[in-house]
Formats: C-alpha cells, structure tokens, sequence
C-alpha cells in the first residue's frame, strides 16, 4: 500500500497522475536568484487543503509501523487519552510539507530539484483529528547561495487545521535547490 501511495504522489508532481477535479493550483512564475532577497519575510504561498482522513492515517500506521491507539482506535483514543477520536501521526501531517511545496513554495528558475535539507525549528502544537482538513502556509525566512546554481531556501511553515486557530505545526523547513 505504501509504494501504490507513494507511486501516486510521485506521478502527480511529475504532471503524469491527473490532478484531482477541484483543486487551484495556480501556475507558479520562476524567480530569479537576484529577486530573492526581496521576497524574505513574504508570504509565498498558501496550498490547498488536503483531507487527514482515517484510511491515511492508517496507512500511515502501516507504512511506519506505528499502531499507537491514539491513531487507529477512536474508543481507546477518547478512553485513555481524552481525544474525541483518532488523531493522525504529527510525522503524516509532517510528511505533507513536500506536497504543500508544491503550490505554496519558491519555485526557483533554473533549479531543476527541490531537496529536503532539514529543519532549524519544528513543534508539534495541535493534534490533528481523523476527518480534518490541513493546509501549509509558507513564508521566505532566508536565502543563501550555497554554491553557484545551488540555493538554501528556508521557510516559515505554519500547517494550518481548517476551523481553528492554533497550529497543527510551526516549522522552520530548509530546502536545497540545486
């Protein structure tokens, strides 16, 4: 189930998978290397909402091995731990940071790869219930030229749950673009 799952999400970025009917990804204009010291401290980007529903997070359980019952049992969940059901794994809703990327971050021209360099901050502040809806809001925290044609870009990344106020997570994400 894990290699179907990330399969598909391999083909969507790649524009082989069809996109699902609905969603506004808006066709991002590449930024040249000399315009970003003037985007630092703005707000790329904001990405769709995607649906942490309980199939996910149970194959997330499945993909990790992690069958804690806070995840896949809702009785247990609101017995022993006071939730009002299932809560997704803090490291799924994590995972999504490349998927939001894709709407919400720089795209850098001339980059020919976005990669996962790390993190300088990331808390977990909210749990996120089975059924919610997330979305990552991105903004430019700093740029630096690594080597030439090579960027570090870092990101304020704030995953947002639809319907309330306080954070999933605060994060601040490094990618290397080369």
């Amino acid at each position: 189930i894990c290699i179907r799952l990330h399969w598909k999400a391999l083909t969507r970025v790649f524009a082989i998978w069809p996109a699902k009917p609905g969603l506004s990804v808006m066709p991002r204009v590449p930024v040249l290397p000399t315009e970003l010291s003037d985007l630092i401290g703005v707000e790329t980007g904001v990405s769709d909402w995607i649906t942490i529903d309980q199939s996910r997070i149970n194959a997330f359980a499945a993909c990790t091995e992690d069958f804690q019952f806070i995840h896949i049992n809702p009785d247990e969940a609101k017995e022993k731990a006071g939730f009002d059901g299932t809560i997704a794994h803090g490291f799924l809703v994590l995972s999504l940071f490349s998927n939001f990327a894709i709407q919400a971050a720089v795209a850098l021209e001339r980059a020919q790869v976005s990669i996962n360099y790390g993190f300088e901050k990331l808390r977990f502040l909210n749990p996120v219930q089975s059924g919610s809806q997330v979305r990552g809001r991105f903004v430019l925290a700093d740029a630096v030229e690594r080597k030439p044609d090579q960027w570090l870009l870092s990101y304020d990344v704030t995953v947002e749950i639809e319907g309330q106020s306080k954070p999933a997570i605060v994060a601040r994400w490094i990618t290397l673009q080369i």
